[in-house]
């Protein structure tokens, strides 16, 4: 079927991407359109959450195109084809053996007894945010609240000094509109430039981490460089990038959208604050209703026959998780925000061999930035007429979410 329902640019996706999903469901669930990566060529896109599901457990169907060789240095005038390249060797677009080597190496980072580990200072780092904001009166839940917290946990577990990280967030937000779909040569120009102040800033860190290493993440992938042989310093540095900003760019969404839906549903904040231990299943709910990741692709290697589509093989095939967490068919009522919910898992971070690293720790700092925040201020209310999305398709939060009580 080659139709093209669904329009990830259009104002009204940009508004309400749920009822532009379901829209699309009802008339093409499985259908060829326009590829999204700012190439002009053409993809297929999979809106149903069962679908979506199989395509992401087949391991036969591959993260990153077949084909691009990775750069070996930083002159090659086409930014789109260097930063492909080099995108190439990060854990997010890499396949096996290197995605099984690679993942390997920061898991062991982000296991249940290392993230728990993590509470308290998620606490203090909270605590001294939410007394700024008592001072000031007033709280953007986004730049003031999310982001600081999310940028310090993850700075401090990568080995990153203090007055460095504001210079991590600028170049973490030049690499998250790379890696979006509204891509433009433009925009891949400014990041290869981001990318090689990236790789100066790190190569010199690295060097510090070996003459006085310590406990922090950094220093972990140094020992496995040099001593096991199971990283070189080109992967070492672009594992410490997609950390940067896998580690802060999902849950400073979680954490906006999911006050911005307790705001819009008081009689779900109402329930929050009267049974804390409802935040488990609440960040769930906010993970399932506005999805930080909207859309992941992968590449069919062979032809892929989902209902009566045959996606050929080599084709783009771009997974609305978005979408699939809106299907009714998998979950009952599903435009009703409900934090009670329990059922089917979300698509939110994906499944299989690529399900997000980084997961745990979201979970965390969502876990305990959001009930201290509405504990904290009793009469929380926004500030604003109305929300105010980023400009991006494959990432869905807030450019800013201003609050007053």
């Amino acid at each position: 079927m080659t139709v093209a329902p669904l329009d990830y640019f259009s104002a009204e996706y940009h508004a309400n991407p749920p009822a532009v999903y379901a829209r699309a469901r009802e008339q093409a669930p499985v259908h060829e359109g326009p590829a999204l990566d700012g190439t002009g060529g053409r993809a297929w896109h999979v809106l149903r959450y069962a679908d979506i599901l199989s395509v992401l457990k087949d391991q036969s169907i591959v993260r990153h195109a077949p084909g691009l060789e990775v750069a070996a240095d930083f002159s090659l005038a086409d930014p789109v084809a260097l930063f492909s390249a080099l995108s190439r060797q990060s854990l997010l677009f890499n396949d096996p053996p290197n995605h099984t080597r690679l993942r390997a190496l920061v898991g062991a980072a982000f296991t249940p007894r290392m993230i728990a580990g993590l509470g308290a200072r998620v606490e203090a780092v909270t605590e001294e945010l939410l007394d700024a904001a008592a001072r000031r009166g007033s709280l953007d839940i986004v730049h003031e609240y999310a982001l600081p917290l999310t940028l310090t946990v993850i700075a401090e577990m990568l080995g990153v000094p203090p007055a460095d990280q504001p210079l991590l967030s600028q170049w973490a937000f030049t690499l998250v509109r790379a890696v979006d779909c509204k891509r433009t040569t433009d925009i891949y120009g400014q990041a290869i430039a981001t990318s090689i102040e990236i790789f100066g800033y790190f190569a010199e860190l690295l060097t510090r981490k070996r003459a006085e290493p310590s406990g922090d993440l950094l220093s972990q992938l140094v020992m496995a460089e040099d001593q096991e042989g199971r990283l070189n310093e080109q992967e070492l540095i672009i594992t410490a990038t997609t950390l940067l900003m896998a580690g802060h760019e999902t849950t400073v969404n979680l954490i906006g959208n999911g006050a911005l839906l307790l705001l819009q549903h008081p009689d779900q904040l109402r329930l929050l604050r009267e049974r804390p231990a409802l935040i488990t299943t609440a960040v769930e709910e906010f993970l399932r209703y506005h999805a930080p990741a909207q859309i992941t692709s992968r590449y069919a290697l062979r032809d892929l026959a989902i209902g009566s589509a045959v996606i050929p093989a080599g084709m783009m095939v771009n997974l609305a998780l978005g979408s699939g967490n809106h299907d009714p068919a998998a979950f009952t009522d599903p435009e009703r925000c409900d934090i009670t919910r329990t059922g089917p898992r979300h698509l939110a971070f994906g499944m299989g061999m690529h399900y997000c690293v980084g997961a745990p720790l979201a979970r965390l700092e969502a876990s305990i930035a959001i009930p201290r925040l509405i504990a904290r201020f009793p009469t929380l209310r926004i500030a604003q007429p109305e929300p105010v999305w980023r400009d991006t398709i494959s990432f869905r939060g807030l450019d800013r979410l201003d609050t007053l009580w």
